[in-house]
């Protein structure tokens, strides 16, 4: 896979404080056919300062747009990419040496058309932290994973390396929506693409810091849902029943588990809904008896 231009696309917004190390994690690769383009979507902090430090760098191509959201900034850089392939990076996280170069070895088989990896999470500071319990759905798969990927996002989005012939063919990121939208992109490229997957933390996944997407709770779930139900319509008979099923049951239970404490009517409610689409879920039924057990 020599001689393969790969587009990093970088995007910034506020995130002055971590851009420098983003940047040189990336100007650190191995494999050095590659060009950054980065876009700024109208920070007002201090990131004009850190950008200019690089002033002279060749591979940087550095752009300011008025603030659009996260959509918008990520399909503003693929249009400017000139590369095969194109990787992505939020300005707040950071690459571990050798990603590039042992990601573009997975693309030698046509039919892969995103390739990912694990993450490392780092706090504000960049300090590695423990990893985190997660739930079997967030198990990495790869080849035809959109059965899989329906349940949850096993795709740490900084880690993501894709075709950019495939991002062409789907459109790119949806910007009519606030959150969600790898996932979203994700489950459409899955429908004609294979994924594949590098068991190694070449991402560091900066958490807890103020800014984070991933925080606005009610937002997520209302995007969430959106991305589902018009996946369904557009995509029918893509899935069994069965997948659909659990993954609605997953949605509630997940939603039950964070309302439980806050508010143990609302989380009941999403128990049932969980159990309504799959009797068997026991998430639901643990839920339950927690809910009923709970001081009151």
């Amino acid at each position: 896979m020599a001689d393969i231009r790969v587009s990093v696309v970088v995007t910034n917004y506020n995130y002055g404080r971590y851009l420098a190390e983003c940047l040189d994690s990336v100007l650190g690769q191995s494999y050095p056919d590659f060009e950054i383009i980065l876009i700024d979507d109208g920070s007002t902090d201090h990131s004009e300062q850190v950008v200019a430090r690089y002033h002279g760098e060749p591979r940087l191509r550095a752009f300011r747009q008025l603030n659009g959201g996260q959509a918008k900034a990520k399909n503003a850089g693929i249009r400017l990419a000139q590369g095969e392939l194109i990787a992505f990076l939020d300005a707040d996280d950071r690459w571990r040496p050798g990603k590039l170069e042992k990601q573009l070895q997975r693309f030698a088989d046509p039919q892969v058309g995103v390739v990912f990896s694990r993450a490392r999470l780092i706090d504000a500071e960049g300090d590695p932290l423990p990893a985190r319990p997660t739930c079997r759905y967030l198990t990495p798969r790869e080849g035809e994973v959109t059965s899989y990927l329906f349940l949850d996002n096993f795709v740490p989005f900084s880690s993501a390396m894709v075709r950019r012939r495939c991002l062409k063919e789907f459109g790119g990121f949806d910007e009519s929506l606030s959150m969600g939208i790898d996932w979203d992109l994700w489950l459409r490229l899955s429908t004609r693409y294979r994924f594949a997957y590098i068991d190694e933390p070449l991402l560091d996944y900066r958490v807890g810091h103020p800014g984070q997407m991933s925080k606005k709770r009610e937002l997520r779930h209302s995007c969430s849902d959106r991305i589902m139900a018009r996946f369904l319509e557009q995509h029918p008979g893509v899935l069994p029943a069965s997948v659909i099923r659990r993954a609605r049951a997953y949605t509630c239970c997940n939603r039950g588990h964070y309302y439980r404490r806050s508010d143990p009517v609302r989380a009941r409610g999403y128990y049932l809904q969980a159990l309504a689409a799959h009797p068997l879920e026991l998430a639901a039924y643990n839920g339950l008896l927690r809910c009923l057990l709970a001081p009151r």
